[in-house]
């Protein structure tokens, strides 16, 4: 498997990045009964090139260009080996006390790197939606006064309100809805031509909502929303958050990465003022899927939220160690501090800094020949590594013939199969969103899919 894996690597670049499959075609290519008897499993890894490698679309090939990175370093993909192959459950430090302490340690690495201070604390949970329902839960118990222990949101006398932009992800919708505020409680702040928040309409809606009885609950800053990596003015929405007593969360899910660089930093000003924060180091850092870092401020205040404590849990060691099974939703952990582990020492901090100020830069150079190009328009402003553009031919100026023209694009560009975007709609407009970051992407790779656009829209324009 070893073997096949670093065959894989070696030749992903020559394989179509997007997978060509229609539906079924794999299931048909499966048994449709399990085998009686079991057998070796020599011919997997023929299988594997048969079957399912067919049917893989390539998030590390240096032709992808969508969504947003999610990088599995090869150090990484060791430390999966190693995890699967030790089968350590975390859920306390008894279970296996190797998975708590050095989740410990390298997550305080990761709080050095990323420049927070000494106030947070991290732990891993598998994504962002699960460290944003956790964050949303702390806020409704600590805006309600732990409610959970009495009767819960029914029991509340005034409706709990969370807000965040209209730009932000849809984990934020969902926690909302699972944290049981509803969805007449949340606030959806309109944001300005840049697609960040405004501040003067989430005055606004706070103080109408105070008026109206209701109480304000939460607030989550984007910094590097999904559709435009756009930054949300966490300054101001801290000093409200202060004002009001509102929790601020902070989700810097993809860009958060880009903190290791201290020049980007300026870009999460007041990220002091914080309750919560999370970043996926299993996007542009480069551990494999899934690690996202949770940071919070006050610990015991998770805790207290997230344990139960069982009897046939318990250990003499309780009350000396963190057991991360109280910092989180599920019971059972994987030994996933492992893979950031492997992946800093293989690295090294300046290592990964290199690879982020490369994208920065290809984002840069992509973005100058987008405004030097007549016919194509930016977007939104390039922030980090994400580019937002569309192609209008000359005289076209309906946004229904827009919209068809460019998803013409970007299909031709696709189906050639040595690149591969993805499509958005910003506030009513369609675009093509180019998200720079597989760890193998080079500034040749973003020339040649510059090339590519530019082919596709002569010959889509006819």
């Amino acid at each position: 498997m070893v073997e096949w894996i670093a065959g894989y690597r070696e030749r992903m670049a020559d394989l179509p990045v997007m997978s060509p499959l229609e539906p079924g075609d794999v299931k048909r290519m499966l048994p449709a009964a399990p085998p009686l008897k079991g057998g070796s499993l020599e011919g997997v890894t023929g299988d594997l090139d048969r079957i399912v490698l067919p049917g893989i679309t390539h998030w590390n090939h240096p032709g992808f260009f969508a969504y947003f990175p999610s990088n599995s370093d090869l150090a990484s993909v060791l430390a999966d080996m190693a995890c699967a192959g030790l089968g350590a459950q975390g859920m306390s430090w008894q279970t296996s006390p190797a998975a708590t302490e050095v989740e410990e340690v390298v997550m305080e690495w990761l709080r050095v790197m990323l420049g927070l201070g000494p106030e947070f604390t991290g732990v891993i949970q598998d994504t962002a939606s699960t460290s944003t329902f956790c964050a949303l839960l702390c806020a409704r118990e600590w805006s309600s006064a732990f409610g959970q222990a009495r009767g819960g949101l029914q029991a509340e006398e005034a409706p709990l309100v969370v807000y965040a932009s209209d730009q932000a992800h849809s984990s934020i919708e969902k926690a909302a809805l699972l944290a049981g505020f509803g969805r007449n409680n949340l606030r959806l702040i309109p944001t300005d031509a840049d697609h960040a928040l405004r501040m003067d309409l989430l005055e606004a809606a706070i103080v109408d909502d105070l008026a109206a009885g209701r109480r304000p609950c939460a607030m989550v800053a984007a910094i590097g929303t999904t559709a435009t990596t756009a930054v949300d003015p966490l300054a101001g929405m801290a000093r409200l958050s202060a004002r009001h007593g509102i929790w601020l969360h902070v989700d810097a899910a993809m860009a958060g990465t880009a903190m290791i660089c201290p020049e980007c930093r300026p870009m999460w000003e007041g990220i002091e003022s914080a309750d919560s924060i999370v970043l996926n180091p299993h996007k542009w850092m480069g551990t494999g899927f899934d690690l996202s870092a949770y940071f919070v401020k006050d610990p015991e205040h998770l805790i207290r939220v997230m344990s139960t404590n069982p009897s046939y849990l318990h250990t003499e060691q309780d009350g000396q160690v963190k057991n991360l099974r109280d910092w989180g939703i599920p019971l059972g952990r994987r030994f996933r501090a492992l893979k950031l582990w492997f992946l800093v020492r293989s690295q090294g901090v300046e290592g990964l800094q290199a690879r982020i100020r490369r994208d920065l830069a290809n984002a840069q150079w992509l973005k100058a020949q987008v405004l030097a190009t007549g016919g194509w328009e930016l977007m939104a402003p390039v922030n980090l590594q994400t580019v937002c553009v569309r192609h209008v031919p000359v005289g076209m100026t309906d946004e229904a013939e827009l919209r068809a023209h460019n998803l013409a694009l970007l299909a031709a560009v696709n189906k050639a199969g040595t690149y591969y975007l993805t499509p958005s709609v910003l506030k009513g407009r369609q675009i093509l969103r180019v998200s720079i970051g597989a760890s193998a992407t080079e500034l040749a790779d973003v020339e040649g899919l510059w090339k590519a656009l530019i082919e596709a829209s002569m010959r889509v324009a006819g």
